[in-house]
């Protein structure tokens, strides 16, 4: 498989199901948040409401894009994810899976709501402090990308506090314009027991669970493409470093742009850091430039190439923002926007899933949601108020 020894394979084999069964486990925990107010309000029966939340995961994984795949692949440093030790990278991805599978599985155990998506940042956090403390990687500037960590660290942080300010302020919004009607009764007093709610709360119920559940796939899901990506990377890299469907040619002028904006630069009052990092990087733009100069598709570059062309990519982005951010050098509005732009473009290269890592995760994700859902609904239904969730 691949062209790679057979222990490899199976190694391959088993992390791509590890993946598979840290996103399976997510759909007992962060899907239990959606269906639990359409069970317990008897909106819907339970295996009505889990299957459909079950759809609607697997349509958000496979319709919602991969930026947050790749916001988990890049919160690895650049260094570890163009490092062609085999070894390390097996020993990453087995540290990281195992890690956060426990955790999912010992919390869902418990009936303990969890957020997979805390616990797998928390996993590739350890991980690239780890990967720092190797002798081969001491001095590569940093075992974690801190920006990338702290970009979604904020959000991880501010969406719990978010989301309960809103609540709270909707509620009293609510109750404010619903004084003294027939709505204030059907919205704010206990029904009766085992009745549903009236149709439209009925309506705005099922809309909100099948919202939720499609945006967590949208996001959470795609964590676990992310997951199957850095297995790919780790263990076949010529097989998956670039993707093999892109039209090489959309590339080469975004090149040729970038390398005139970084020839413009007046070297000669840089520092000696500065003044290496950008010849490096007008290295790897002409080497870059040579690579993809013939091909049609990245199956056209040579196989010992392609990890060569994903690591000049990697570095190049990361060098070129650091330029950007860099006091010394004052590039105009429109030599920002060119760089941006011809930097997003050329990420191409490397910013991708292929359709069957998707379409296995969405399977994965909504398989979870249908099985291992009671547990965290009970708790959120029953253990979490004082009263049953009515």
């Amino acid at each position: 498989m691949f062209d790679l020894e057979i222990s490899y394979s199976i190694l391959l084999v088993v992390f791509i199901l590890a993946a598979c069964s840290f996103e399976f486990v997510n759909g007992f925990h962060d899907t239990a948040n959606a269906v639990a107010t359409v069970i317990y309000t008897n909106t819907l029966k339970p295996w009505t409401a889990v299957i459909w939340s079950g759809l609607f995961n697997f349509f958000g994984v496979f319709y919602g894009g991969i930026a947050v795949a790749m916001g988990i692949v890049n919160l690895l440093p650049v260094e570890s994810l163009i490092d062609q030790n085999i070894y390390h990278g097996l020993s990453m991805i087995g540290a990281l899976l195992i890690s956060a599978i426990f955790w999912n599985l010992l919390t869902w155990y418990y009936g303990i709501p969890c957020s997979s998506s805390h616990t797998l940042v928390a996993a590739i956090l350890g991980v690239g402090i780890a990967y720092y403390l190797l002798p081969q990687a001491a001095g590569s500037g940093g075992g974690v990308n801190w920006g990338k960590a702290q970009e979604i660290g904020l959000s991880l942080l501010l969406s719990p506090a978010v989301g309960f300010t809103l609540t709270i302020l909707l509620m009293l919004l609510i109750r404010m314009l619903t004084r003294k009607t027939q709505q204030a009764d059907e919205l704010f007093k206990e029904p009766k027991k085992n009745s549903p709610p009236p149709l439209w709360i009925r309506g705005i119920l099922v809309v909100t669970c099948t919202l939720v559940s499609f945006f967590h796939g949208s996001n959470d899901g795609q964590k676990g493409v992310g997951l199957v990506m850095l297995v790919l990377i780790a263990i076949v890299p010529f097989h998956f470093a670039l993707d093999s469907r892109l039209d090489v040619s959309v590339v080469r002028e975004p090149l040729v742009k970038i390398e005139n904006v970084l020839l413009s630069i007046d070297s000669a009052n840089l520092s000696a850091p500065d003044r290496q990092k950008l010849s490096s990087t007008l290295g790897m733009t002409t080497q870059l430039r040579q690579l993809t100069a013939t091909a049609s598709t990245t199956t056209d570059i040579a196989k010992e190439s392609r990890f060569v062309v994903r690591r000049d990519v990697m570095l190049m982005d990361k060098n070129i923002k650091s330029l950007v951010k860099d006091e010394d050098i004052r590039f105009s509005d429109t030599d920002k926007a060119t760089l941006a732009a011809g930097m997003k473009t050329v990420r191409k290269l490397t910013d991708y899933s292929p359709t069957w890592v998707i379409a296995m995760i969405s399977i994965s994700l909504g398989i979870g949601t249908m099985i291992g859902w009671k547990r965290i609904v009970k708790t959120i239904g029953e253990k979490i108020g004082k009263e049953h969730l009515n």
